[in-house]
């Protein structure tokens, strides 16, 4: 009997899928075109953070058999302190997940507007990008059905093959192994990159994929025993999905310096391998990595308010899909001001880049209470570990902000 090779593909695929979206395709992209091979460092970092915490969201989710924000809403005792921390909670994941579902859907638009060209919809002062409705529109309809699972499959399918090709590119553009090395192993921070690191975190550590990755794991697993199975899905999908992530940065350092604003740009990367159709496929790519990353996050905005609020309702009660629908029609409006979608992919993962360590600091504490992890605790090197990471995101993030705001603090 042949076994299905994808039966126990867990919900570290599903966390890989979502963070290799278009934001990390865009992003990686600017980040090899205009740093070269510099800010590798950081990507590796980013991937030693995400295995860290979400790990401990997924052994959360396992042992406790509650989402994040379940666990959240049952420890915090004190009724003030209970409900502040959940509505910043709740603040912090609508805002960054309508601005991640902005980049989402903008990066669909670079990838349908290569080949389809840009259409909008005139109201006398303002227009509506028509790409960014059909986008808003193929998301609503996955979700609200529930039963998107088959394209699903095929959409990360396709991410996956863009990333492949990543990956074959990186190794076709024959990079100096010396200076990638040195990009990986010694940290530099070139004059203007310091936004670019905090959007490479943002990219990779999604604070909204640690409260995703919770709820999905207690509805795959049930038993502690099949905790190592959670680790291994989670180490080696994380794993991989920072190779392609740094593969990208490497493809990206090898295309003639320039502005990048649209999908045909960021094509170049791919013209070693694939020539004129490079253009055709990274569209396709764009287009399906966009509408996966489209349902993740509202998705996990759902769960979260879902565990805040206690309710017991299943994924197609009305509460349930009220909450992604609010956080899809926001990246959809947020996508069709007429903003450039790279802009909006920038600023979406530098916000995420600020909420991570509010986020980190709270999983931080509660994976360390015996009454809800008993003997699965963290241990000393993990708190360590974890201590190290909520400090260098606490940095990083008032260091974004001073840049972006001009505070004059450093």
């Amino acid at each position: 009997m042949i076994k299905n090779p994808f039966k126990n593909i867990g919900p570290g695929t599903l966390v890989a899928a979502a963070f290799i979206g278009p934001g990390t395709v865009t992003l990686c992209t600017l980040a090899g075109v205009n740093f070269g091979f510099n800010l590798l460092w950081a990507m590796v970092l980013s991937i030693v953070a995400t295995i860290v915490l979400q790990e401990m969201a997924a052994r959360l989710g396992i042992i406790s058999q509650k989402g994040l924000s379940e666990v959240i809403r049952s420890e915090i005792v004190h009724p003030v302190f209970n409900k502040v921390i959940l509505f910043l909670i709740l603040f912090a994941i609508v805002i960054g997940n309508a601005s991640y579902e902005a980049g989402n859907i903008s990066g669909g638009i670079l990838g349908l507007e290569t080949v389809l060209g840009q259409h909008f919809l005139e109201f006398e002062s303002f227009s509506i990008n028509i790409m960014s409705l059909v986008i808003g529109v193929v998301a609503f309809g996955l979700l609200y059905i529930g039963n998107y699972k088959f394209l699903e499959r095929a959409l990360i399918a396709l991410v996956l093959l863009m990333s492949v090709s990543f990956m074959i590119t990186a190794i076709v553009t024959k990079p100096d192994l010396l200076e990638m090395l040195q990009g990986i192993f010694v940290p530099r921070t070139p004059r203007g990159s310091l936004l670019m690191i905090v959007g490479l975190i943002g990219t990779t550590v999604v604070p909204y994929n640690l409260f995703l990755h919770a709820s999905l794991v207690k509805e795959k697993w049930k038993d502690k025993g099949d905790l190592k199975a959670v680790k291994k899905d989670t180490v080696v999908s994380i794993i991989l999905g920072g190779l392609v992530s740094m593969a990208i940065i490497i493809s990206a350092a090898s295309i003639p310096s320039g502005e990048v604003n649209n999908a045909a740009d960021l094509a170049r990367s791919l013209e070693p391998l694939y020539g004129s159709f490079a253009k055709y496929f990274l569209a396709l790519g764009l287009f399906a990595a966009g509408i996966t990353s489209a349902i993740t996050a509202p998705l996990a905005a759902a769960y979260v308010a879902k565990g805040c609020f206690g309710w017991k309702e299943g994924l197609k009660s009305q509460k349930f899909r009220g909450v992604w629908m609010v956080i899809l029609l926001l990246g959809v409006v947020f996508s069709s001001l007429g903003f450039k979608p790279i802009e909006i992919i920038k600023f979406a993962q530098v916000a995420n880049g600020i909420l991570l360590p509010v986020i980190a600091g709270i999983l931080l504490w509660v994976v360390n209470k015996k009454g809800v992890l008993g003997d699965f605790v963290n241990t000393r090197f993990q708190n360590l570990l974890g201590i190290i990471i909520v400090l260098a995101t606490i940095v990083l993030g008032v260091r974004g902000l001073d840049k972006v705001f001009g505070f004059g603090l450093f």
